[in-house]
């Protein structure tokens, strides 16, 4: 018998050491996908912030002769490169060779010299000819694919558009050519007198129907406070910008058939000269740099009211200057970015929104050009010799300011929280602020909250102290089946269902919340001197939950009479149309009212059970010496049980609380998705984990967008983990405090 029993002992405590490494493991296993799924996100987040990078990609010296270079470029592929001298030939370079190979000339036989050059795009001069005709020459790069599929780099040079030489007393000095994508052309030129001529080619059609092209040419000779020193146009040759030697930065519209000033701004306070001005990608903001090495970025803002509402330029970002005077600033063409280089020869590569300083190249350079696809740089060193740069910055715009905090973008009014990341046009600006995600996910979290948890526990409370034993048995398992409900199907039932419904009766939703607190209070006050009757107290025991059935009809019987009357006093007939005229917040059906609906159901099964086994868990012989002591049971329950039971209540909220910050489909459904910041009940939200649904397949991959995601998937884990570490301890406290919780 002694042996049997030292056997038994024996395999019992096998089993124990083998559920015990077993359990371990498991749990091991647990945590150690939990970390590699948070390594996983954090890893695809990490590229956002890391910093550009450049290598040389090659490296030659030219030949005599490089002084007169005006301009070069190079390739996407980093393939060729070229240059144009001062006699209009543009000579192209094998950058694996290190040698020249082709040779065009872009004067179609013009005999005379350049006397200046504007680059506008990729690769397109405006060139100002010494017997002042005026050309606009574009380098293109064509590939071509032999039958082995091997892919070839022919240059081209493409005239788009030519003005025949011009006689005058007065010299021309620098030209801007625009050329738009319906044929209209625009030349503006900048005369010795100080003055601007515009001129355009313009299609007008008659009565007939039939086009004729025709010429308007008019001044731009306002005052100008200073000696203009830098200009440029935008895109469609609309507007001008001038910056002078006294610091003023002056705008002009010239769309029409004269130049209508619109602006004259100081953009320099120190009234240095503005020494270089380009438009930025977008054709919104012009960059400015100036003498001292100040680097901005000036937008239209819109001001005033009505009919006087018109647009000033305001400065809207400051970059990071250079040491000296700037040179020259090239935009671009497919971010917000700006490459500046000093009179020092000394590259900054900054972008505009970010107000990130990406690069710093310092070759002390001469000339630069910058890749139609970002990719390459190409400048020209005192040394003579000729360098390409490899950049690798794939995520320019992203930077914690532009995540958190406030940013001014164009065309918006002031810094503002943005998250908009696509647009219908090319020159759209992706706008990744995470702010508004999570006040989106706090909003409607804690909506839901105010309605799930007052309900739960005061429910639970009700099941555990109050009722009978059979409701209980009963109800428990109808409540917790509530949360074996796909959120797919309660999303569906209140944005397709429970929305159009409570637009329709909003006046009566509300009337109902303020008349229900008051008619149970006068219920109440009429129940007291009854309740305590044998009569009802044997017929009512358990169940006096229902009697709020008779105070609910009357409520909302109550609430349907009253609703159209208060509608035509206090809303003139229409509450919906008062609370956009009167208070400018627009009804969307989508808003915080039923996401407080449908999550609180989604969350209620969850506070209630693990509430209700917190409460039904207390010792009996608590509640039974207090109420040996003359307690009432309301009193028991106030000062023993729910005290006694308050780890196990909070727990059961922050795990409702996580339940509701990381919910999708009902949030995704019944919200609307709009990424706004109001604590209006009559508005939706986006959430992060909405926003990730909504998003992700739509982002390339590891573009920008993608990465943001994860970033968002990174803050959602953060969150949620922290909410349930300072829960756990906060529970532990309660634990130690009360005793056996």
């Amino acid at each position: 018998m002694q042996k049997l029993d030292t056997q038994f002992i024996q395999k019992v405590r096998l089993q124990d050491r083998i559920a015990t490494r077993i359990i371990t493991f498991g749990g091991l296993l647990v945590i150690a996908s939990v970390i590699a799924i948070l390594v996983l996100i954090v890893r695809v987040t990490i590229p956002l912030f890391q910093p550009a990078r450049t290598n040389i990609v090659s490296q030659f010296p030219l030949s005599s002769g490089s002084e007169s270079l005006l301009a070069m470029g190079v390739d996407d592929y980093q393939e060729t490169a070229f240059t144009l001298n001062d006699r209009g030939v543009f000579t192209f370079y094998n950058l694996a060779k290190g040698t020249s190979f082709l040779s065009l000339e872009s004067g179609a036989g013009k005999n005379v010299p350049l006397k200046s050059l504007e680059l506008h795009k990729n690769n397109q001069y405006s060139m100002l000819w010494a017997d002042n005709s005026v050309s606009m020459t574009e380098v293109a790069f064509r590939f071509q694919f032999d039958k082995d599929g091997k892919r070839t780099i022919k240059p081209e040079i493409k005239t788009i558009a030519e003005f025949p030489a011009e006689t005058g007393t007065i010299e021309m000095l620098r030209v801007a050519v625009r050329k738009t994508e319906d044929g209209r052309l625009t030349k503006v030129v900048l005369l010795d007198d100080n003055s601007f001529r515009v001129a355009r080619e313009v299609m007008n059609t008659d009565l007939f129907g039939n086009e004729k092209k025709e010429d308007i040419s008019f001044p731009v000779h306002e005052d100008i406070p200073g000696k203009v020193t830098a200009f440029t146009l935008d895109e469609k040759g609309d507007t001008l910008f001038v910056g002078t030697d006294s610091g003023s930065l002056l705008r002009w519209d010239v769309s029409g058939d004269a130049g209508v000033r619109t602006d004259n701004v100081l953009a320099v306070p120190s009234e240095e000269a503005i020494t270089a001005l380009t438009m930025v990608f977008g054709d919104i903001s012009v960059a400015v740099g100036d003498a001292k090495g100040g680097l901005a970025t000036w937008s239209p803002i819109w001001t005033g009211d009505g009919a006087q509402r018109i647009t000033k330029l305001r400065k809207i970002h400051e970059l990071t200057p250079h040491k000296v005077a700037v040179a020259t600033i090239v935009a671009s063409r497919r971010t917000k970015a700006l490459v500046s280089i000093g009179v020092d020869g000394r590259v900054h590569y900054d972008h505009m929104t970010s107000e990130n300083h990406l690069l710093d190249i310092e070759h002390n350079l001469t000339n630069f050009a910058l890749a139609g696809s970002d990719s390459s740089l190409i400048g020209l060193d005192r040394n003579n010799n000729l360098i390409v740069w490899n950049i690798d910055n794939p995520h320019p715009e992203v930077s914690l300011k532009t995540l958190f905090g406030k940013v001014w973008y164009e065309s918006y009014n002031q810094p503002e929280y943005v998250w908009q990341s696509s647009g219908g046009s090319d020159d759209f600006e992706p706008k990744f602020s995470i702010i508004p995600l999570l006040f989106g996910t706090i909003k409607g979290t804690l909506y839901a909250m105010i309605f799930a948890i007052p309900l739960s526990i005061f429910g639970a409370v009700y099941t555990s102290q109050f009722t009978s034993y059979g409701f209980k048995k009963n109800i428990k398992p109808l409540i917790e089946i509530m949360a074996s409900v796909p959120s797919v199907v309660i999303g569906f039932l209140i944005a397709l269902w429970l929305g159009p419904v409570i637009e329709k009766f909003i006046v009566e939703v509300l009337l109902f919340s303020m008349l229900l607190p008051l008619v149970l209070l006068i219920m109440m006050t009429i129940m007291q001197p009854y309740y305590k009757t044998p009569t009802l107290q044997n017929r009512c025991n358990g169940y006096e939950f229902l009697l709020l059935v008779p105070v609910i009809v009357s409520t909302v019987g109550l609430a349907v009479w009253m609703a159209p009357g208060v509608e035509k006093v206090f809303f003139s007939g229409d509450f919906l149309q008062w609370l956009y005229s009167d208070l400018g917040v627009r009804y969307d059906q989508r808003n915080s009212i039923i996401i407080a609906f449908g999550l609180g159901i989604a969350v209620i099964p969850i506070i209630f059970s693990i509430t209700e086994d917190a409460i039904s868990n207390i010792p009996s012989s608590l509640t039974g010496a207090s109420l040996a002591l003359g307690a009432s049971r309301w009193q028991t329950i106030w000062r023993v049980v729910l005290p006694s039971a308050s780890p196990g209540i909070f727990a059961a909220i922050m795990i409702g609380f996580g339940r509701a910050v990381g919910e999708t489909m009902i949030v995704l459904m019944a919200t609307g998705n709009t990424p706004i910041m109001d604590w209006s009940i009559f508005n939706g939200m986006r959430t992060l984990s909405a926003n990730i649904a909504v998003e992700i397949p739509e982002a390339p991959f590891n573009g920008t967008l993608y990465r943001v995601l994860f970033l968002c998937a990174t803050l959602l884990f953060a969150l949620t983990f922290i909410l349930n570490t300072g829960a756990e301890v906060i529970r532990e406290r309660l634990r130690k405090k009360y005793g056996r919780y």
